[in-house]
């Protein structure tokens, strides 16, 4: 997924393996919904270097944010992740300034997925048998949470009022209105 960092919204989102097919997928469909030069930040996924290059040029300050994690826990709570011990942020096109690129946005909004959708929460028996129904899952989770869940740090609005992208808040009976047709 992708996310803006000053109004929270999720232009696009992609439901695939992460791999190079889905890496070009996405940034090129990235690409396509925006108008202006971005500041891009990524994991340390290889594939996102040529796919950020063959969608947006030049026309981009991207970098990547390398995390360094622990040695994986072993007895009780081996089940939560490692710890990162080092983090390191490397420019890839551009000339933005290192300390802006972060992660930590998608890292939340990874969260409010899990917290949000039971289907992500770990170690559980609620998957989705079908691809497609998790597909539909992701697509009603990102539908509510940019068109109808409100944030304080927006003042009571919404990531796509805060983006412009529409002018109205939508209730749960617009949601499914508009989702179903």
């Amino acid at each position: 997924m992708a996310i803006d960092a000053e109004t929270k919204l999720v232009p696009t989102y992609l439901v695939g393996k992460r791999d190079a097919e889905c890496a070009n997928l996405f940034m090129r469909d990235l690409s396509a919904r925006l108008a202006n030069r971005v500041q891009l930040s990524s994991d340390a996924l290889a594939a996102y270097i040529d796919a950020v290059e063959r969608s947006f040029g030049a026309e981009v300050d991207y970098g990547q944010a390398v995390k360094f994690y622990e040695a994986e826990p072993i007895g009780p709570g081996r089940y939560s992740p490692p710890k990162v011990i080092d983090m390191e942020r490397s420019v890839i096109v551009g000339a933005r300034l290192q300390a802006h690129i972060s992660t930590s946005y998608i890292e939340r909004q990874n969260l409010t997925m899990r917290m949000s959708m039971r289907r992500f929460t770990r170690l559980t028996n609620a998957f989705s048998k079908k691809v497609e129904n998790l597909k539909a899952a992701v697509s009603l989770h990102f539908a509510h949470y940019n068109f109808v869940r409100q944030y304080k740090t927006l003042k009571g609005i919404t990531p796509a009022m805060a983006a412009g992208v529409e002018k109205t808040l939508w209730d749960l009976q617009t949601l499914v209105e508009r989702t179903t047709t």
